[in-house]
């Protein structure tokens, strides 16, 4: 226990990292599927989307996530002043709740589009596009602000 102390920094910095880059991810793939939606399926156009949007998830949302998740757990069990009571806390939990869920639809949209079956329209992915953004935020104020 000592020694994750004595990195705490070093795994607070490689958390901040890892939830940028997933962060990142959850922006861009659902702006990509905006585009993509407007592609006829089967053209170069989609395909090219389509190894843009793989890539994407594969070598840096999905590893960028786990990284989240195993730093930001070392930093519960690492900080001696975790307060399980604060209901700030709570909420953070629940939001990093919805963001997986977000990475997981993501996913799952994703494979529709692989197998050139997407069928909604440009526009629902714009608004999904807004949905990280809304999560990050109160993400961001429970984790900084804590206000409950």
């Amino acid at each position: 226990m000592d020694t994750l102390i004595d990195l705490y920094l070093w795994i607070k910095a490689l958390h901040v990292i890892s939830v940028i880059a997933w962060m990142a991810g959850l922006l861009y793939l659902p702006r990509l599927f905006v585009y993509h939606a407007s592609a006829s399926p089967g053209s170069e156009q989609s395909e090219t989307f389509k190894v843009m949007e793989r890539r994407l998830l594969r070598a840096i949302m999905n590893p960028a996530m786990v990284a989240a998740y195993v730093f930001g757990i070392l930093l519960l069990i690492s900080s001696p002043n975790v307060d399980w009571a604060a209901g700030w806390l709570w909420v953070k939990l629940a939001m990093i709740t919805v963001l997986t869920v977000l990475h997981h639809l993501f996913g799952l949209w994703r494979k529709t589009f692989e197998r050139d079956e997407n069928k909604r329209p440009p526009r629902f992915y714009k608004l999904m596009n807004e949905a990280p953004t809304a999560v990050m935020v109160v993400l961001v104020l429970m984790a900084v602000v804590k206000p409950i």
